[in-house]
């Protein structure tokens, strides 16, 4: 052959190759790498778009973050310790914490990620130091806060739900169509072109040069997605097979004997039915930080690192009846180093929160007073045992009666109750008040609260209370007829109870010494005359009314000591109130009174007399025949002048004289030997106008 070689044949067989991969070549076979490929990245998106998600991811890594704390927190380390160091015995009320046991669940992969296993240390009973004890606190609130965000909803389980049914529909759908064309991949791949014109053939036989890879690869590609498929339907089978919406620690209660763990629901149980696919440890140990008791041991351990007895032992005061108290305000508990101060006699707990007085309190063998200040106290029956016998006084503020704990009244050895809040009106609906009967040592009892009408109980206890204060905040006292049945009171107080009239029903008290009836509504004291009747009665306080008059039957109390009559409106003094001879303390401050009567000089047993905040111009001279006074008090009248004979009263300690019109002091105050600096209230240019030797005098220590 001879001629011009243009290789013709060549590019018809280039282009018959490409026509027939075009037009006969079937779709799968050409197209088979991507499809693969797109397959992977929508089960790929499905697989993990839960993660991606901003309503799932968060609560997911949040979780994750606190359960990997969780399992390596010292705080679980010790708890477990003080679990499996346990024996048949019972420990302790000071080491009963918190615990937790682990039992196994078979294991089915999930698809939650959970953080890297961590092996627990051997345990160790040490005690937690101050900065892994706030770690610990701080990792309860973080749980705490976690649940109740999450318990509210299930967006999680939905989204896994709604993803595994969807992978699975995916898998069916894929694995169908897949199986069905891959029979169309072949090697040899008959093709019509028209091409006769140019080649002189329209048949041709084109061949796949990928088929038998293709084809190796599809069938793998079958058995993978077939291994996909089984994991997919083995997780729809586990979402349906039980409810994970709900998730029990009932076996770990009953394995640790702890019963306040409490079972959850909605997200929160399904990522806990998640993680112990993984493993039931994390779940378990997780659980110590859902216990409430644990959270109370952890928070009294503490307490207990930042309240030592030595800081506590600081904090100790003298009360006014001379008790050594120990005052603790707004604390989260009751640190058990406050029984190490064994000197304390009077304990008072100020708006503590979860206040449980343990055995311990056996220690305190001083105590004598407890005070409850909206501080609801629960006690452990030892505890009561050890109160029972030895606590004498009680004092409770509370602003629910609920707050009132029924432990008080089987305090058999207790003498003062001092109850301070509102009460139900209806006083003999009220259980608490209904409770005072059994107090059978009780002496003295305090009511501050609202009642319209002195309670019956308090009768029941007539015959040993010996004291009696109900101050009534501005509510009208209405009815007191169960005053009649106290024969033996000595002491009553009926303080803000507005009342208009000296109640009747105190006039029958025999045994009655003091009579208070401060802030009320008294106009009037003519029924004064049938204190007469109480022969013991000594003093009697009437300050703070609205009193214009004394009447001159007063003179009938003829055993009375002490007369307060101060803040009333009172003009005049009658002569017949010095008849009562008995009298050493007199307080007539703050009245009307423009002249004080010369028989004042009868009352030689006088020793406290105020006159303080009234109209008085002058003093009579027979006031100085008091020789035994002790306190005077003159100040904020209208004095110009000051008698010299106060010289006389040697006695005096205290004279006030500070708010009146002198121009000078009588030197014959250096006569008054007991009278120093210190208890002599007067304008210092007045002290100025006395003899250099008595300033000198009364600026001698004592």
């Amino acid at each position: 052959m001879s001629g011009l070689r243009n290789n013709l044949d060549l590019q018809q067989y280039s282009f018959i190759n490409q026509m027939c991969y075009e037009t006969a070549l079937h779709w799968y076979a050409k197209y088979f790498p991507y499809l693969v490929v797109i397959h992977t990245l929508i089960f790929i998106i499905c697989g993990n778009f839960w993660f991606k998600f901003p309503g799932t991811s968060s609560k997911i890594e949040h979780f994750i973050s606190i359960l990997g704390k969780c399992f390596d927190s010292p705080w679980t380390t010790r708890a477990l310790s003080e679990v499996s160091g346990e024996t048949t015995q019972e420990k302790t009320a000071e080491r009963d914490i918190s615990k937790t046991n682990f039992d196994e669940t078979s294991p089915v992969t999930g698809d939650l990620p959970v953080p890297e296993k961590i092996v627990a240390e051997t345990p160790s009973a040490s005690v937690l130091d101050k900065k892994e004890g706030e770690q610990a606190k701080a990792l309860f609130e973080k749980v705490k806060k976690f649940r109740h965000h999450v318990e509210e909803g299930d967006i999680l389980y939905s989204m896994y739900m709604r993803q595994t049914i969807l992978k699975v529909c995916k898998f069916v759908l894929i694995t169908v169509y897949n199986a069905a064309l891959v029979g169309k991949i072949h090697f040899i791949v008959p093709c019509r072109v028209h091409t006769e014109d140019m080649t002189g053939y329209n048949s041709f036989c084109c061949n796949h040069t990928k088929a038998h890879l293709f084809s190796k690869l599809a069938i793998s590609y079958l058995c993978f997605l077939g291994i996909y498929g089984l994991t997919c339907f083995y997780t729809l089978y586990w979402l349906f097979r039980r409810p994970l919406k709900e998730y029990s620690f009932r076996s770990v209660r009953e394995e640790t004997g702890i019963g306040d763990i409490p079972d959850v629901k909605n997200d929160f149980a399904f990522v806990l039915h998640l993680i112990d696919q993984y493993d039931s440890l994390y779940s378990k140990r997780f659980a110590v930080f859902l216990s409430e008791v644990s959270e109370n041991r952890l928070r009294q351990l503490n307490l207990n690192h930042e309240w030592p007895a030595d800081k506590l032992r600081q904090k100790l005061q003298q009360t006014p009846e001379g008790r050594l108290e120990l005052h603790l305000f707004k604390l989260p508990g009751l640190p058990d180093t406050v029984f190490e101060v064994t000197e304390t006699e009077s304990l008072k707990l100020e708006l503590l929160n979860e206040v449980i007085i343990p055995p311990l309190v056996s220690k305190l063998v001083r105590l004598e007073e407890l005070a409850l200040v909206n501080c609801p106290a629960k006690v452990q029956h030892a505890s009561l045992t050890y109160l029972r016998d030895h606590l004498k006084v009680l004092q409770i503020k509370f602003d629910d009666v609920k707050e009132i704990p029924l432990w008080v009244f089987s305090l058999r050895g207790l003498e003062e109750l001092h109850l301070f809040g509102y009460l139900s009106q209806d006083v003999s609906k009220n259980a608490t008040l209904e409770s005072l009967r059994e107090l059978k040592s009780l002496k003295v009892l305090t009511l501050k609260s609202n009642l319209s009408k002195v309670p019956q109980t308090v009768a029941d206890v007539a015959s040993h209370l010996l004291k009696l204060s109900v101050q009534n905040d501005g509510t009208k006292l209405l009815t007191l007829n169960a005053l009649k049945r106290l024969s033996l009171l000595k002491d009553l107080e009926l303080i803000r109870c507005d009342l208009e009239r000296i109640p009747h029903a105190v006039f029958s008290l025999n045994n009655l010494q003091m009579l208070d009836l401060k802030e009320n509504s008294l106009h009037t004291i003519e029924e004064i005359i049938s204190l007469q009747h109480c022969r013991k009665l000594s003093v009697l306080r009437l300050w703070h009314n609205q009193i214009a008059y004394i009447p001159e039957h007063i003179r009938k109390l003829k055993g009375l000591e002490e007369l307060c009559l101060n803040r009333n409106k009172i003009l005049v003094l009658p002569p017949q109130l010095f008849l009562c001879t008995k009298l050493r303390h007199l307080d007539l401050s703050y009245n009307e009174i423009r002249e004080v009567p010369p028989e004042i000089g009868v009352l030689q047993m006088l020793q406290f007399l105020a006159l303080t905040g009234n109209f008085l111009e002058d003093l009579p001279n027979e006031l100085f025949f008091c020789q035994r006074l002790k306190t005077l008090k003159l100040g904020q009248n209208k004095l110009t002048s000051l008698s010299p004979k106060i010289g006389s009263l040697v006695s005096l300690v205290k004279l006030e004289l500070k708010g009146n019109r002198f121009d000078v002091l009588p030197p014959e105050l250096g006569s008054c030997t007991s009278l120093k600096k210190t208890g002599f209230s007067v304008e210092h240019s007045l002290l100025e106008t006395l003899p250099l030797d008595v300033k000198e005098r009364l600026s001698e220590e004592l």
